[in-house]
């Protein structure tokens, strides 16, 4: 009796997609700097629209990413990269930043690395294990990391001044106003998607089973740490560039499955473009549907996520 490699199997809904994401990037990238008082004016748009955009980019592509090596590691539909706790240790090191005087950015990163050594430490005889209930385990302990900085978070909140106190609130739900290091967000992504990429037949034959990734010769431990790494820098980085954006990583791997991708060959960069389109969609309809006003791209991606995801999951069981 012969089996075919995952890396072999067709993925019937592939061809269209190829082509269709990077047009559907291409048309939002054009809304996106076309909305807002000024319409095509060229010095607004180069100063204060396409940084924007890039890093909604970036921002976009590293979560749907850090979801797909999420559900790569735990097997599960339902992960996501805020359930390492990666994204409750950002928020708490940004607060913490905010009372302290420090960069933003400094104490996001610091606190989803330090989030990222708690999980380390605590799920290393899980990473070891060769048992597949060890995906469950590393949930609950996400889970608990990120109950824990929730509840530090609202803590320092009590403190936090009331002139920061709107600014840390409308952080923590998601905001792209005056974000910066798109760039640098964009081409992290291309290096993660390149990796991924590289390693598919490894995670591909980890998706079967760990022991099944065993008996094919497979390093379970060393391919789940970098599956951990790789979701909690990709975390950290969008989270400390734009805050707590929820639901992109959960929604944007499992959309493309349903849509026929199945292959990390294929999911290596159609994620990260879907994931791009979706934050800067929702960015500019925060931006455009209440002006002047402007929402949180976070909240709107909830909004939009949730019933998008309750659909897929009405699919999946049909």
């Amino acid at each position: 009796m012969t089996s075919e490699r995952p890396e072999n199997l067709a993925s019937p809904g592939s061809g269209i997609w190829r082509w269709a994401l990077p047009l559907l990037l291409a048309a939002t990238v054009a809304g996106a700097l076309s909305v807002g008082a000024g319409g095509w004016d060229a010095s607004i748009i180069w100063e204060l629209r396409l940084p924007r955009v890039l890093a909604g980019l970036g921002v976009g592509a590293l979560l749907a990413q850090a979801g797909l090596a999420m559900q790569i590691l735990l097997r599960n539909p339902l992960a996501d990269p805020y359930v390492l706790g990666a994204s409750g240790g950002a928020g708490l090191g940004a607060i913490a930043a905010l009372l302290l005087g420090v960069a933003l950015w400094l104490g996001s990163v610091l606190g989803a690395a330090l989030a990222l050594l708690l999980l380390l430490l605590l799920g290393q005889r899980m990473l070891a294990s060769r048992d597949d209930d060890a995906s469950a385990q590393l949930i609950l302990i996400g889970a608990m990391l990120a109950a824990m900085a929730g509840a530090l978070s609202t803590l320092l909140l009590t403190l936090t001044p009331d002139q920061q106190l709107r600014g840390a609130m409308f952080w923590l739900v998601g905001n792209l106003s005056g974000a910066t290091h798109g760039v640098w967000l964009c081409g992290l992504s291309a290096v993660l998607a390149a990796w991924m990429a590289w390693r598919r037949r490894r995670y591909d034959r980890l998706m079967l089973g760990s022991e099944v990734a065993w008996l094919l010769g497979e390093p379970v431990r060393r391919a789940r740490l970098e599956l951990v790494l790789l979701a909690a820098l990709a975390t950290g980085a969008a989270v400390a560039v734009a805050g707590t954006v929820g639901f992109v990583g959960l929604v944007v791997p499992q959309a493309l499955r349903l849509a026929g991708m199945q292959r990390l060959r294929d999911l290596a960069w159609t994620v990260p473009l879907a994931g791009a389109v979706l934050v800067v969609a929702a960015d500019t309809l925060a931006r455009g549907v209440a002006m002047p006003y402007e929402l949180p791209v976070g909240a709107i991606t909830a909004l939009v996520g949730a019933p998008v995801f309750v659909h897929m999951l009405r699919r999946v069981r049909a």
